[in-house]
Parts: C-alpha cells; sequence; structure tokens
C-alpha cells in the first residue's frame, strides 16, 4: 500500500486538493455546499493520483538515473510498470467520472483536460525542451479551476485570476528545484532551463520578471472586486518579499539561494491564498 501511495506524489497531490478547495471556495457565493466540496475533493484527488502515477510510469527509466528518484517504486523494482500503469489509468478515469456524475460535467472536463495535458503533453516534453516547464504549470493551474466549476457551473473571471496566479507562481518554484538539482536533471537527460544554463543568467532574468509578474497578478482580484483593499495591500506585501528572494537568487545563483527562493515560494502561495479567502 504504500508504494501505491508514494506513486501518487502525496506532496504534489496535496497542493492539488488545497487549490481545489479554495477555487471551491472562492466560487461558492451562497455559502460552501459542504456535500460537494467534499465529492470535488474526492474526484479531483483520484484524478491527481492516476496522472502522477502514469507520469512515474513514463519516466520511470529517467528516475532511475537520478539519485532524488531512483528509491521509486517502478525504478527498485517493487513494482511491475504494468501495474502502476493500470493503477494510473483506472485512477485517473475513476476521479474524471466521479467529477462527472457527483459534482458536475465541467468540473470533470477540466479535470479530463488537467490529466492529459499533464501525462500526454508536459511529461514527453521534460525530455526535449525547456519549455516544458511553462507548459507544465498549465496542468498545475487548473486545480482551483476545477474547484470553481464545480461550485459556480461556469468558468467566470474568478476562476482565470486563480489559474494565472498558480501558473505564474510555479515556474519560479520550479526552476529554483531544478537548480538546487541541475546536476540530477543532468543526469537524467532533462533540458531544464536551469541545466542547460550554464551561468544561470537567464534563470535569473526570468525568476525576477515572473517574480514582478506575479505581483502585477496577485492584485488583480482586488481590481476585479473578487477581493478588498487588505487582500491588495498583503498581496503586495507578500509579492515584494518574493521578488527580493528572486533578486538575491539572481544575484549569487548558488543552491543555497534557490533553495531560499523555494522555501520563500512554499510560505507565499497558502499566505495569499489565505488571504484572499479572508477579504473576499
Amino acid at each position: 500500500m504504500a508504494d501505491y501511495v508514494e506513486l501518487t506524489k502525496p506532496r504534489i497531490a496535496s497542493l492539488v486538493l488545497v487549490t481545489t478547495a479554495v477555487g471551491f471556495a472562492l466560487a461558492s457565493v451562497d455559502g460552501i455546499d459542504l456535500i460537494r466540496l467534499l465529492h470535488t475533493i474526492v474526484g479531483t484527488a483520484l484524478a491527481a493520483a492516476g496522472a502522477n502515477s502514469l507520469n512515474q510510469y513514463l519516466e520511470r527509466d529517467v528516475d532511475a538515473l537520478m539519485p532524488r528518484t531512483a528509491r521509486r517504486p517502478i525504478p527498485t523494482g517493487r513494482m511491475a510498470p504494468i501495474e502502476a500503469a493500470g493503477f494510473g489509468v483506472l485512477t485517473s478515469l475513476a476521479g474524471v467520472g466521479y467529477l462527472f456524475f457527483l459534482a458536475n460535467p465541467l468540473a470533470a472536463a477540466v479535470a479530463a483536460v488537467t490529466v492529459a495535458s499533464y501525462v500526454l503533453i508536459y511529461t514527453p516534453l521534460k525530455r526535449r525542451t525547456p519549455w516544458c516547464t511553462p507548459v507544465g504549470a498549465v496542468p498545475g493551474a487548473l486545480p482551483p479551476v476545477i474547484g470553481w466549476a464545480a461550485a459556480r457551473g461556469d468558468l467566470s473571471l474568478g476562476a482565470w485570476l486563480l489559474f494565472a496566479i498558480i501558473f505564474v507562481w510555479q515556474i519560479p518554484h520550479f526552476w529554483s528545484i531544478a537548480w538546487m538539482y541541475r546536476d540530477d536533471y543532468r543526469r537524467g537527460g532533462l533540458p531544464m532551463l536551469p541545466v542547460i544554463d550554464a551561468d544561470g543568467r537567464r534563470t535569473a532574468r526570468q525568476v525576477v520578471g515572473l517574480s514582478v509578474l506575479l505581483l502585477v497578478i496577485s492584485v488583480l482580484p482586488s481590481w476585479t472586486g473578487m477581493a478588498g483593499a487588505w487582500y491588495a495591500a498583503g498581496a503586495i506585501l507578500l509579492g515584494a518579499g518574493f521578488i527580493a528572494f528572486g533578486v538575491w537568487f539572481s544575484i549569487h545563483r548558488t543552491r543555497v539561494h534557490a533553495r531560499r527562493l523555494m522555501l520563500a515560494s512554499i510560505a507565499y502561495l497558502p499566505l495569499v491564498l489565505g488571504l484572499l479567502l479572508i477579504d473576499r
């Protein structure tokens, strides 16, 4: 059982479920329907588990080459590849079907797009181009849209503002991780930007630029009436702090500063989403 849990990448899945719940809560104008929220979380959890399992199935050869991932169930032989693939397909289909019948068809459709884009587009692109990161940020930013669709039955502006915040946030977050483990990614033959960018200047410029863009996008909910002035003030302060960590990384470009940027990104997202929930 532990190997099946590891196959689903529980830490990533946890973030998916949190952002799904945030999207649901923000879309619930007349109070939160707890039963529908529970169904949405269960369906999304199944879909995320399936997508992550299929990702590990498709990347089993790469995982075996990288110390960070070599202890996963498939590379160690604790689980047969066909077993992982079957589990991934079944749980993905179960998740989409669960959402279709117990949330609504729109939420199920968004979940299906999330799984398909993650497994069939992002995962193969990781071996081919550094553009895989922004491509992978699309399915990574869709969970709050699933939650929004499940609660409201539409994809109005608020859903896309949440998508935009999480989309932009992911790129400096994952590049900080890729910088920390660039030797691993190089060993696995994955051309992430921090791997092919020898001196790190391109990575640094884009981290800073995207951090600035994140600040701008993060205040849009206040301008559209989705949140209040307190949220805007908090988002500006959090965004400025995130920019500072990005600038500090761009100056030094060391593993230590990449880790600090990663930790700042981990702190940033729940804080800004929490503010959005409080001041809506």
